[in-house]
């Protein structure tokens, strides 16, 4: 049986493809392509878009049998490989189409050799297989970049908590903690714009109005965990996404407000980077724990 599985994970707007050898906890070194998508493409161009990418790392590891584990966002019937993904601004096109079925038919292998699971279940999954999460029996996961990705893992099940379209405040969750809030919340506070949180930080020596934003960040986030860890009861929480990246300007803040409300569990930061979507993915194919997947 070959050792070879090829992880993907997609995005809005990009592909990014690895070889990975599962039973060694391995990526194997330059097989990574990186591509962008047009996610308001045509269903055929999109299809041929993410065809490309497969197929080129293919030709650099021919392997026997092809196998493909994909993450990607949903909603999406991931089982069955039916893309439910309307009005979000990418990938309309593919909506109730079997992208299993259309994957399968251009590259030439079997539909059962294409396994897909959600975005944020992946990032939890490889985590746990290979990162910070690994070791640990329950633990729940979540993502701070463009939306707020969620999962959960417990005895030996991982699974999307799918919390972002979960009423939060006077919204969802995915407007508070996402980088649309930063840039929103910033323009309200002093009338000026800024692109991403990467830029938020860097104007933080001179800009009193940045530490504010972090605290009113870190007291909505307190409210979410809190609820969260509760339903859950997790040993560790596995904090991931572009957000994560600022950590140091409210991870030490969040740890206190939790303590406040009696909430002791500790939270690491994932360790993996975009590694970790691709480990998920891959490891659907594979027994490395006695760990399953819900798809």
């Amino acid at each position: 049986m070959d050792s070879l599985v090829l992880g993907i994970d997609i995005g809005g707007s990009h592909i990014t493809a690895a070889m990975t050898k599962p039973e060694q906890k391995l990526i194997v070194q330059g097989s990574w392509s990186r591509k962008r998508v047009n996610a308001h493409g045509t269903t055929r161009e999109i299809i041929h878009s993410w065809c490309a990418s497969i197929n080129e790392v293919f030709q650099l590891y021919p392997v026997k049998e092809k196998k493909i584990g994909i993450a990607l966002p949903g909603p999406f019937d991931y089982a069955n490989g039916i893309a439910l993904i309307k009005g979000l601004d990418k990938y309309d096109a593919l909506y109730g189409q079997n992208v299993k079925q259309l994957l399968a038919d251009e590259l030439q292998i079997p539909v059962k050799n294409i396994r897909m699971m959600n975005d944020a279940a992946a990032f939890l999954r490889g985590e746990v297989v290979s990162g910070a999460g690994h070791g640990y029996q329950d633990v729940i996961g979540i993502t701070l970049g463009t939306g707020t990705g969620t999962a959960r893992h417990h005895n030996g099940t991982t699974e999307d908590a799918n919390l972002g379209p979960s009423p939060f405040m006077d919204s969802i969750a995915d407007e508070y903690f996402s980088t649309r809030w930063f840039v929103k919340r910033y323009s309200q506070l002093t009338g000026k714009t800024v692109n991403d949180v990467k830029e938020l930080i860097s104007l933080s020596k001179g800009d009193d109005s940045v530490k504010t934003l972090f605290g009113e960040f870190t007291d909505h986030l307190t409210i979410f965990l809190k609820q969260f860890i509760e339903t859950d009861q997790p040993e560790v929480i596995i904090l991931g996404g572009n957000i994560a990246q600022a950590s140091d300007f409210f991870l030490a803040d969040l740890e206190t407000k939790l303590a406040i409300q009696s909430i002791h569990v500790p939270i690491i930061k994932a360790q993996l980077g975009e590694e970790a979507a691709i480990w998920g993915a891959a490891s659907l194919f594979t027994n490395l724990s006695s760990s399953r997947v819900v798809l």
